[in-house]
């Protein structure tokens, strides 16, 4: 096989897995335009429609599922070979690939992104941010953070938060009108902030623990959306409780625009971790992005 089918291959199983040009594009740093033509000179050369192209998807052909089968694993394969060669070198270079659920974002994303551009200007950051459960081999991630429980498993795992708590909050104007839960069955009576999740598309339960016994709450009101800062801001607004990690809302709470419910119920959860494959363990942007946060970890204090 010449080398412009293998470079015509990859174009084909990005483009099959990824569902679209302008994804693939953006995971192969080139532009739609020529991924287009790469997968034209592949479909010239075996013959065969491989990818069936609309204005708004891309779909494979019986021929295009075959041919994703049988060199998918085996050029992902080759791909972690050439890049584990070059992680033998301790030059921080290429590109980093990330998924990160939307909490991770101020607290672990903004803070890191200046350090790691300062120590390695030849690195290249690519972010998605993404509350769904991701795998991140097939998604083309070198990495993800999560929470412990969304942590796929194999996989190394590294600590780049302290544990914190998921808390209910309301603003006083709020409570004064609608009184204060004593314990959560209460927030039946309330009106709260709903969080519909990213992965199964249901209202998430409110969780509480207690002197080691758990239980769930399936809380009502007539506001629900999927990102917790909204959920902090129309809390504070006074539109109803909301149930979020504490770091989120810890300026309001400090300033005095919300207060704490149930404290007594607040779940502590291990923290947030950073996880990838196994064989991606030495690779230096990942070693560099790890010594990153926990250089900031260490001068807060936090960990």
């Amino acid at each position: 096989m010449r080398l412009t089918q293998l470079n015509g291959l990859l174009a084909f199983v990005t483009v099959a897995e990824r569902r679209g040009f302008s994804a693939a594009a953006r995971t192969l740093g080139v532009s739609p335009s020529a991924l287009s033509q790469a997968i034209r000179n592949l479909e010239a050369r075996v013959g065969v429609t491989l990818l069936v192209r609309t204005t708004r998807s891309v779909s494979l052909t019986e021929a295009g599922e075959r041919l994703l089968a049988r060199s998918s694993p085996s050029l992902k394969e080759a791909l972690a070979a050439v890049e584990e060669a070059s992680g033998a070198s301790d030059a921080v270079v290429g590109r980093l690939r990330l998924t990160v659920p939307r909490i991770a974002v101020p607290l672990i994303i903004e803070p890191v992104l200046p350090v790691l551009r300062q120590r390695h200007p030849q690195l290249a950051i690519e972010i998605s941010v993404d509350d769904r459960f991701v795998d991140i081999m097939a998604e083309g991630h070198d990495a993800g953070i999560r929470l412990s429980e969304a942590v796929e498993r194999d996989m190394v795992v590294v600590r780049i938060s302290p544990p914190f708590r998921f808390v209910v909050v309301g603003a006083p104007s709020y409570l004064k009108a609608r009184g204060r839960p004593v314990v959560p069955k209460d927030l039946l009576g309330h009106e709260c902030i709903g969080y519909r999740a990213a992965t199964s598309g249901t209202l998430y339960q409110w969780e509480f623990e207690r002197r080691g016994r758990e239980s769930q709450v399936a809380v009502r009101g007539s506001l629900v959306c999927n990102d917790a800062e909204l959920m902090g801001r129309a809390a504070v607004a006074g539109l109803g409780l909301a149930y979020v990690s504490e770091q989120v809302v810890a300026e309001d709470i400090e300033a005095g625009r919300l207060e704490v419910v149930l404290e007594d119920y607040a779940p502590e959860v291990p923290g947030l971790f950073l996880y990838f494959p196994s064989r991606a363990q030495k690779l230096p942007k990942l070693r560099a992005l790890i010594d990153a946060v926990r250089s900031l970890s260490a001068s807060s204090s936090r960990l």
